[in-house]
């Protein structure tokens, strides 16, 4: 057990993996696969696009529709998109090398997160950044490479919903300028006993069909990440 806290402390860092005993990595190994669609979720871009892809849904007052199981298979499919170049760098410098034999595990593993280090650092706040190396005790960095991973998927997580939220914000203004205008006509008309949302509902959809939402929502989701 202290073997497997001790790696935890140095993850990413093939030396020690490799010194641990056969059973203690078997248990890393088995933990890692139930951890992983955690842990794509957290380390990929994920997070941002299904938050996002959930605003617009809640900002055209349609809580259900598109249901939950398209909202997801959208946003997995946008985050294999987005994430095609850095998959594609560790297809071709991590998982092929190990499978010829070129590279071992540890090494490929390493290689391989050393490349979802590079995206989440390119996207992640340098004060969210300094706020876990605080709570962590780790100081400052000489280089960026050299982030801890319990370090760095935190402080990325939590950059990316103050992302998404930003973003949610934005999406929002068109919907409640419609609600407003809805709103003061029905006042202005007397119809004070009339529910705007009656009015409002079917008008943000025109809205959103006309201005093609879903193709700006999708253009502004994959931009956010160049």
């Amino acid at each position: 057990m202290n073997e497997i806290l001790d790696w935890g402390l140095h993850f990413g860092d093939p030396q020690v993996f490799q010194n641990l005993s056969q059973p203690a990595q078997l248990a890393l190994l088995l933990g890692a696969i139930a951890l992983l669609p955690t842990l794509l979720v957290t380390m990929t871009c994920f997070t941002r696009v299904v938050i996002v892809l959930s605003f617009v849904r809640q900002g055209m007052a349609t809580p259900q529709v598109p249901p939950n199981s398209v909202l997801i298979g959208l946003a997995i499919f946008l985050t294999i998109f987005i994430m095609k170049p850095v998959l594609d760098d560790i297809g071709t410098h991590a998982v092929t090398p190990y499978r010829a034999g070129q590279l071992s595990a540890a090494d490929a593993l390493n290689k391989g997160f050393g490349y979802l280090r590079d995206f989440m650092l390119r996207h992640t706040r340098k004060q969210d950044l300094a706020l876990f190396l605080y709570l962590s005790g780790k100081g400052s960095l000489q280089e960026p490479s050299q982030t801890p991973a319990v370090v760095l998927i935190p402080a990325f997580v939590i950059s990316e919903l103050k992302t998404s939220l930003i973003m949610g914000f934005c999406i929002y203004l068109p919907f409640l300028l419609v609600d407003l205008v809805v709103s003061n006509l029905l006042v202005s008309m007397g119809m004070v006993m009339m529910p705007p949302a009656l009015i409002s509902g079917p008008l943000k959809l025109l809205v959103f069909v006309l201005a093609d939402g879903w193709h700006l929502t999708t253009l502004a989701i994959a931009n956010s990440f160049r």
